[in-house]
């Protein structure tokens, strides 16, 4: 395995990128835009294979952010990444997008990234690696913890007085660095909602 093309929707970040492992960025493009998920993503990962001048056939894996992160917007990359990996017969690695934000940074920090109705996903992060949450609060309500400095979305980092630090929102070489363990099978993709859907079925509204 060598050449990774790696996905996230889960922010207003519209994000492709190809890596060579183990952590090689060759390309990658982002757009920021909540609206245009589904709109940006192919454009943006055919634009990132060409800049790497690469086709998908080169391709032996598929990493993607699996949120937290709003439902409309998470689905488009999630269903794209399942797709491609469908497509090429290659393996599909989910990875939780707070993760790949958390995974570049150093200290003790505190990821945040937009969850809509003025609350954050959340999660807490020493040397890189989560030690609480991912959560879904009002900013008022998550616990920092130890630490210094916020990451992730920078108008949420800003309300909770610390330094504000990046990534700002997942990366591709963030989301290839999130995986564990390339070796192993991936397991099944899972989206993390953290919130109960909107919709409710017939029977619970009466």
């Amino acid at each position: 395995m060598n050449l990774v093309l790696a996905l996230d929707t889960s922010t207003p970040a519209v994000t492709a990128g190809v890596v060579r492992l183990p952590d090689q960025v060759l390309a990658e493009r982002v757009t920021l835009d909540a609206r245009a998920h589904a709109e940006r993503l192919t454009p943006n990962v055919l634009a990132a294979l060409a800049d790497a001048a690469l086709t998908m056939a080169d391709l032996d894996a598929v990493v993607v952010g699996c949120g937290p992160g709003p439902f409309t917007g998470l689905r488009v990359g999630m269903a794209s990444a399942a797709a491609y990996g469908h497509a090429l017969g290659i393996p599909v690695h989910g990875v939780c997008s707070l993760d790949a934000i958390g995974v570049q940074t150093t200290g003790d920090v505190l990821v945040v990234t937009d969850a809509r109705r003025r609350e954050v996903y959340w999660a807490r992060y020493r040397g890189g690696v989560r030690t609480g949450g991912p959560g879904v609060n009002a900013p008022a309500d998550v616990d920092p913890g130890a630490a210094r400095a916020v990451a992730g979305s920078p108008e949420h980092a800003a309300l909770f007085g610390l330094p504000v630090c990046e990534p700002v929102h997942p990366t591709p070489a963030g989301l290839v660095a999130a995986v564990s363990d390339w070796s192993e099978q991936p397991a099944p993709l899972v989206a993390l909602y953290l919130r109960r859907p909107d919709a409710k079925p017939l029977a619970a509204r009466r």
